[in-house]
């Protein structure tokens, strides 16, 4: 990853940088990252933003929380919000930077457990601005990727690829996550999502490791019953499996139901996206918005991570004239998202819902540096 910036050239040694992320909602494909599957992100104008300067150690503090996070060495204890500023430093100066030490502020308005990806949107505008202020400007994969080290490889939370680079990138973006990733970004013609907050916090690193743990056991028996090559869920040929269904129905519960999830959940992206990209842009909007409760119907029903209060909230938004709802994000949790013909219906999903807080929100583009 050779360090430019999205221009291609080197950007010069600043005193002083600012650099923004914004949130994203898990649009579709939700839980098929970490499978090696493509998801669907949306970048909305919700944002955090870091500001730095050169120091001659570490200095950062939080404006939203007031925690004020000082080291030499950037050594990590945990999973706190100093512990995530010293997961982007390892991060970037293992890709060979020299980092000299920096004071500054983050401010976020992003609500942290919320399902909109908060720690991948301060790791990209943390990696972002170390980076230009270290005179290594970077192109957006670079930036996506050494957040998502931080986040996966540093942290070690179990993560996809799809927080990171959907902050990194913005707008509405493909992301094909196997190695060498790969973003296609569309245009989103019309329509308007709301976010409803169940007030239900979550941790991705309490869901993940269970449901990776369940697809482990099934791809090796699937593995074994096949003959196919394969290390682990993160790279088993998940295709081979439509024309053996019979194969997946030997499987015992609830391997069988993850499994079958996985299929049922790509099959409805393809068909998502194959809308997407057509001409009808109202045809696009109406059947998106259906397969968005069909994939919550799958993440509800096939792999658990709903609860009563976000499968009400999913009625409630269909019930007010939104075109499809479904949880954004790990799920036990965090908001649902739904998708609304204008800003009217968008309101009026947000006031008639039981939701503890709501948002009316726009797409918005990714990493930005200044105001």
């Amino acid at each position: 990853m050779a360090p430019h910036d999205s221009g291609g050239g080197v950007v010069g040694v600043e005193a002083l940088v600012k650099a923004s992320a914004p949130g994203r909602l898990d649009f579709l494909n939700t839980h098929q990252d970490y499978k090696g599957l493509p998801v669907v992100s949306v970048a909305v104008d919700l944002r955090t933003t870091v500001t730095l300067r050169r120091g001659e150690e570490f200095e950062i503090t939080s404006l939203n929380t007031g925690e004020r996070c000082h080291f030499s060495k950037p050594l990590i204890g945990g999973r706190s919000f100093c512990d995530y500023v010293k997961a982007a430093v390892i991060s970037v100066e293992r890709e060979g930077v020299v980092l000299r030490g920096f004071s500054g502020e983050l401010y976020s308005d992003i609500p942290i457990g919320a399902g909109m990806a908060s720690s991948a949107a301060m790791l990209v505008a943390l990696v972002g601005a170390m980076l230009r202020l270290a005179g290594r400007g970077a192109d957006l994969y670079t930036v996506a990727e050494l957040a998502y080290r931080a986040e996966r490889e540093v942290l070690g939370v179990p993560c996809g690829r799809l927080d990171q680079y959907g902050s990194a990138f913005g707008k509405v973006a493909v992301i094909y996550p196997k190695p060498p990733v790969r973003v296609e970004r569309l245009e989103m013609r019309g329509g308007v999502f709301v976010v409803l907050d169940s007030g239900i916090r979550h941790s991705t690193a309490e869901i993940h490791p269970k449901r990776q743990a369940e697809l482990q056991k099934a791809v090796e028996i699937l593995r074994e019953a096949l003959g196919v090559e394969s290390e682990g869920y993160w790279d088993f040929p998940w295709e081979v499996l439509e024309a053996r269904r019979d194969v997946v129905e030997t499987l015992p519960q609830p391997l069988r139901d993850r499994v079958l999830f996985t299929l049922e959940m790509q099959k409805s992206t393809e068909r998502a996206l194959a809308y997407l990209r057509g001409a009808d842009v109202d045809k696009a909007l109406r059947e998106v918005g259906r397969e968005m409760l069909y994939q919550h119907h799958l993440l509800s029903r096939l792999y658990e991570v709903s609860l009563p209060k976000l499968d009400r909230l999913v009625e409630e938004a269909v019930a007010a004239g939104a075109y499809g709802a479904k949880l954004s994000g790990a799920g036990l949790g965090g908001v649902v998202i739904a998708l609304a013909p204008n800003r009217e219906v968008a309101e009026r999903v947000g006031q008639l819902s039981s939701a503890e807080r709501w948002w009316v929100v726009e797409i918005d583009e990714g990493l930005r540096y200044g105001d």
